[in-house]
């Protein structure tokens, strides 16, 4: 009977583990494919934007202008290069851990794809920043004078937005405590009094 137990145990975490490399597989991949479009949009406004010239997509409203900016969001910060470094670092270190401990329930899928986003964003103008030392942004919405963004930035504004979402309306506080390191000993806790 006990060894019954424990053979149930060991295919059941094997399971589990398969589960999981299958599932930072996903992410990994999810997180190149996004990084790959960023890059080659970017690639794209340098070859045809740096030389000045706009790409007029509706007149007065929205354009492709080719912008080179030192600095965070909305031109923030300029010349910041090794605070935005090391920032991004710890962040993406942070966020890999937080998709390590992401339950393997379905309930979490909407949690993955926003650290998908939220990595392949943060990457990808890391990579400016090491490569260029600077952000290639060229979105540019004329009508309201919004600042200069690219397809990195997109991934990030989704990302934080449906972040607010799910953390406001869709999670439960005690769902997202298992995403801590604190928040597995509460659940164990938790599990063991009942």
């Amino acid at each position: 009977m006990l060894l019954d137990i424990k053979t149930n145990k060991m295919e059941e975490s094997g399971i589990m583990n398969r589960k999981k490399r299958k599932s930072c597989i996903l992410y990994a991949v999810s997180v190149c494919f996004l990084l790959v479009l960023d890059q080659f949009t970017k690639y794209l406004a340098s070859a045809r934007l740096k030389n000045g010239t706009d790409i007029i997509l509706i007149k007065d409203i929205f354009r492709l202008h080719y912008l080179e900016n030192q600095g965070a969001a909305f031109g923030l910060l300029q010349g910041q290069k090794l605070w935005f470094v090391a920032v991004t670092v710890i962040m993406l270190a942070l966020m890999v851990l937080v998709y390590l401990r992401i339950p393997l329930e379905k309930k979490y899928r909407w949690l993955q794809v926003v650290l998908a986003l939220l990595t392949a964003g943060a990457i990808g103008n890391l990579i400016d920043r090491l490569r260029l030392d600077y952000v290639v942004d060229f979105f540019y919405f004329e009508w309201i004078n919004f600042p200069i963004f690219n397809v990195a930035d997109i991934y990030v504004s989704v990302g934080m937005a449906l972040l607010m979402v799910l953390i406001l309306f869709y999670y439960k506080d005690e769902e997202l405590e298992v995403l801590w390191p604190f928040g597995r000993k509460k659940q164990k806790k938790k599990e063991m009094e009942e």
